[in-house]
């Protein structure tokens, strides 16, 4: 099996002591790429390093997280365009909005999240959204943009049956991580109506850790686990779940 892990922060400092340990593990549990969601200005030169230790498997994508948007987000965003001019990215992202944890800066983060959009449109990225109580704004930024081309992925998607539908319906993939291994989080009964074809897969390492290692370190070896219970939902193999996740990446990323 040829696995993608389409999110994940390997570059954390989490992983700083053993990160040839944990991409080796990966590896042998078939994961061969790892796409590296950027978050500020202070996570681009580990996440670089580690693109450059890991050529062709750790691939980094650019973009400011909505967390990141403070009152210096536009210099956090000249950074990213700067980034954006001098070469290629697997992605713009992640980006979009985040009410959960501060709404302070509400305004501003629709402002960067369009932004960026423009800017993947005009590189021909694809973009990492990442949305947390605010997928309703987040959906309705998106589709502003959809004639325009804007394409990608709701990374650790999580909603209803319905939100699915309007994501699908707007040209985006599903990311699927461990959160559809929590008994109550209710994916399982949404993916299960869900056509392979619409989802891919993340592990969003360190954080989001599936069942069974709940609550400790996330790693992109753990997406077996992931890939395990999307088996059962979709009652199929785990080697069409790994080859149809993997083609959808391949596809998003254009490899």
């Amino acid at each position: 099996m040829i696995i993608t892990d389409t999110h994940c922060h390997l570059y954390s400092e989490e992983f700083a002591n053993d990160i040839a340990e944990v991409i080796q593990r990966a590896e042998k549990e078939g994961i061969t790429r790892y796409y590296l969601p950027a978050i500020d200005s202070t996570s681009i030169a580990a996440m670089m390093e580690l693109e450059q230790r890991f050529p062709g498997n750790c691939i980094a994508m650019m973009g400011l997280h909505p967390c990141s948007v403070k009152e210096n987000f536009e210099k956090e965003l000249n950074i990213v365009r700067k980034w954006l001019v001098k070469r290629k990215f697997a992605a713009v992202g992640e980006i979009g909005l985040d009410y959960y944890w501060d709404k302070t800066f509400m305004a501003e983060q629709a402002i960067a999240f369009k932004t960026q959009i423009e800017w993947s449109i005009q590189y021909g990225m694809p973009v990492s959204i990442h949305t947390r109580n605010a997928m309703q704004d987040t959906i309705d930024i998106i589709k502003e943009y959809v004639p325009k081309g804007v394409r990608g992925i709701f990374h650790c998607f999580s909603g209803s049956y319905e939100i699915a539908k309007e994501i699908i319906g707007a040209g985006f993939y599903l990311g699927i991580g461990g959160v559809l291994t929590y008994k109550n989080a209710g994916l399982a009964e949404v993916l299960a109506k869900i056509d392979l074809q619409y989802l891919v897969l993340e592990t969003d390492a360190p954080y989001l850790t599936p069942v069974p290692f709940r609550g400790k370190r996330n790693e992109s070896s753990y997406l077996k686990y992931i890939i395990a219970k999307l088996a059962e939902v979709k009652n199929c193999s785990v080697e069409e779940v790994a080859a149809v996740t993997t083609a959808n990446a391949e596809k998003i990323f254009a490899l």
